[in-house]
Formats: C-alpha cells, sequence, structure tokens
C-alpha cells in the first residue's frame, strides 16, 4: 500500500473514505489507534493508504471532487 494523503482534519477524512469506499477501491486507514492514544487531539494526522494499482483513479476521484490539494506530493 502506498500513501494517498494525510490528515488531521476528521470530517476531510470521512469524506475521502465515503469517496474511496463508494468507488470499491481498497484503503486502509493507518495511525488510527496512534490518534485515540494522544486523546484524540488531532495532533497526529492519519493517513490513507491505497493499493498501488489504485492509485491514479483515487487520485482522479479526489481531484473531482475538488480536493486534490490535499494529496501527498502535490
Amino acid at each position: 500500500m502506498i500513501e494517498l494523503m494525510r490528515t488531521n482534519d476528521a470530517v476531510m477524512l470521512s469524506f475521502v473514505e465515503t469517496l474511496l469506499r463508494d468507488s470499491g477501491l481498497s484503503f486502509f486507514i493507518a495511525d488510527q489507534n496512534m490518534s485515540v492514544i494522544e486523546g484524540s487531539l488531532g495532533i497526529l494526522p492519519r493517513r490513507i493508504m491505497i493499493r498501488e494499482d489504485h492509485l491514479e483513479e483515487a487520485r482522479m476521484l479526489l481531484k473531482d471532487a475538488g480536493i486534490d490539494g490535499e494529496l501527498k506530493g502535490v
């Protein structure tokens, strides 16, 4: 898996999860447990990891949704 994006924004995280899930793309939210350990203060960003063969499709999906500025490496 490769990192698609990272964010502290719970609303953005939920939105991207929904987009990816509805599109049938395989993904994993990393560092979710670290956020709980830190007390859910939002200090540690959570990473959205996606299968490498789904990366371009996921990037286009986020671009079409107008949030491609959040992507890693942009």
